[in-house]
């Protein structure tokens, strides 16, 4: 005997939505740990760390657009 439902609606959230908040604060600890890197290093120890929240982003390498204020 087979059963059959119908889903009507769902509501997915995502790892990255869940973790947002914390990856973001995180993120900016991490940096300030690190300014003396060049940005080159910076943006992929950040990717690094990013993905560590969420391993599904790795799906989309380089994908972090770092802009450093050192002054």
């Amino acid at each position: 005997m087979t059963h059959r439902s119908r889903l009507r609606e769902a509501t997915i959230v995502a790892p990255t939505a869940q973790n947002q908040a914390a990856l973001e604060a995180d993120l900016r600890a991490f940096i300030g740990a690190r300014l003396h890197l060049d940005d080159e290093e910076l943006t992929r120890q950040c990717e690094q760390a990013i993905r560590n929240y969420d391993p599904c982003i790795s799906c989309a390498a380089h994908f972090l657009t770092l802009s450093v204020d050192r002054g």
